[in-house]
């Protein structure tokens, strides 16, 4: 199954990505990169990943708030690390939620 997550993930990169790029909206795209990014979520990311993938996130905002001083290309890269930070949030939370559950619901005592 972590192939499969690592499809959604790439998947899911490129759509918020291409999104991003053409400033493309609709409720019909964000369902569609929020469920690749659930999917990514469960069955790509370790929990030994999330620190790492938090960190991520992170640089992800901060770069895009960066990218906006650039005079020329600043609002494309803006809106294109702000669209992949959109689809990190909900795959590193589901993560979380999934190590969660695993850890202190079907946990063998």
């Amino acid at each position: 199954m972590k192939a499969y997550g690592k499809w959604f993930y790439l998947l899911g990169m490129l759509v918020a990505v291409v999104a991003g790029l053409f400033s493309f909206q609709a409720t019909w795209l964000s369902l569609i990169v929020l469920l690749l990014a659930i999917l990514a979520g469960i069955f790509y990311i370790e929990s030994d990943n999330l620190v790492n993938g938090g960190i991520r996130y992170l640089v992800f905002v901060t770069v895009q708030g960066a990218f906006g001083a650039i005079p020329a290309v600043g609002s494309s890269l803006s809106s294109i690390f702000g669209a992949m930070a959109a689809f990190l949030a909900p795959v590193f939370l589901t993560a979380l939620v999934v190590y969660f559950v695993k850890r202190f619901f079907t946990s063998k005592k």
